[in-house]
């Protein structure tokens, strides 16, 4: 018995000792702490800083703008800020200590936009109830490897199914659903909250189950920073074919794969298509360059405004009056719109003008304005909304 007590003590201080396990280095400081009428207090320990701040989508009363707080330093050395009153959202945050961006370190929980890494929090008890995983049937979400010979490589999306998929044979329909300009098929499982979103809308009898198929839009790209053969890159804002018609022109095998692997029909009306700022783009191009292909389609903030990046214009992108026009008198069953008031000028007008053309010609859609601007708060929203009106 003491040898086997001897064995299992030295077994553990060598854990230790070789750092196989980082068990003891947990924060003691609470941040953040959601208190009981809605504020927020963050807190964190440095008594050598002249200066600390909390910055994030953290001003309620202007439509979760960003906004800086500085913190103020106590006696121990911990520095503390507590927040205005906070509506129920999934909120992002980070610190800086004498001008360097820092994550909090008492708050494990954090995701990556693009570049930066940001920590996060959930106030409940409003709409953030729809991003939080209840007690509720869960869909399965998977990361997939697909052929795309039109980009002469394989390449990984993800693909949310919906509860119950597995021990079914029935098919569902399907939404392809993209990202911005800077993310990757992981954006809308992060910031997005995609498939908790999902997972409560088909609970509640919103939304008809569905598969959701998120793509990586930088076709340069195998995969998101760090899940293909290129190893841990550093994440860039702007990469090659970034809207210059090769990911609409190859958006076809994306398709044709899933719908030789998933059990969807491989029809107009149960197919839709959606998303936010380069991703709106893209749907609109797509949505246009494959005619009667989609009776569903969304556009968030569509990057509609912002010039194709390429001096020899893509087939996607001319004629374009033309096959507007045809995608009217093929007829589809929902165009739909949403934008934040505050969207940077260029997206905005580019929307307002595209609205126009459309109405020039008596094409139907609808169109949703809301407060703030080029904002996840709000493609959350918009993708809340969206999925309601699917498949009915």
């Amino acid at each position: 018995m003491k040898q086997l007590l001897f064995t299992l003590l030295f077994a553990f201080v060598s854990c230790l000792s070789y750092g196989q396990q980082d068990l003891f280095h947990s924060n003691p400081i609470v941040s953040p702490e959601i208190n009981a009428d809605h504020t927020v207090t963050f807190r964190i320990m440095a008594p050598n800083a002249k200066e600390v701040s909390a910055s994030g989508s953290l001003d309620g009363e202007h439509a979760f703008a960003n906004i800086t707080y500085e913190m103020q330093k106590g006696d121990s050395g911990v520095w503390t800020f507590t927040t205005p009153v906070l509506p129920s959202e999934f909120y992002r945050y980070h610190f800086t200590v004498d001008g360097v961006r820092t994550v909090d370190p008492a708050n494990a929980h954090a995701i990556r936009d693009v570049g930066n890494i940001s920590n996060v929090f959930l106030i409940g008890g409003g709409k953030a109830d729809l991003y939080k995983v209840n007690d509720v049937p869960h869909g399965t979400v998977a990361y997939r490897w697909y052929n795309s010979p039109g980009n002469g490589m394989m390449r990984r999306l993800s693909v949310y199914t919906p509860p119950g998929y597995e021990n079914s044979t029935a098919k569902f329909p399907v939404l392809y659903l993209f990202h911005g300009v800077g993310g990757d098929e992981e954006a809308w499982l992060g910031s997005g909250r995609a498939s908790e979103i999902m997972d409560n809308l088909i609970a509640q009898g919103k939304a008809e189950p569905m598969i959701v198929v998120m793509t990586n839009g930088n076709v340069s790209q195998e995969a998101a920073p760090g899940e293909g053969i290129q190893g841990f890159v550093k994440p860039t804002f702007m990469l090659p074919h970034t809207m210059d018609g090769k990911f609409e022109e190859t958006f076809i095998d994306v398709m044709k794969f899933i719908e030789s692997n998933y059990r969807t029909p491989a029809t107009k009306e149960s197919r839709a298509i959606a998303g936010l700022s380069m991703g709106g783009f893209h749907t609109a191009n797509i949505s246009l360059y494959y005619p009667n292909t989609f009776d569903y389609v969304g556009l968030f903030s569509s990057a509609l405004g912002v010039r194709p990046m390429n001096n020899n214009p893509s087939p996607v992108y001319q004629n374009q009056d033309e096959k507007l026009k045809q995608q009217m008198e093929n007829g589809y069953k929902l165009y739909w719109m949403g934008m934040g008031v505050d969207d940077m000028p260029m997206i905005y007008n580019g929307n307002k003008n595209f609205r126009e053309k459309m109405d020039s010609i008596g094409m139907k859609y609808e169109y949703v304005e809301s407060k703030g601007g080029h904002t996840w708060n709000n493609w959350r929203d918009y993708l809340s909304i969206f999925a309601q009106r699917l498949f009915k």
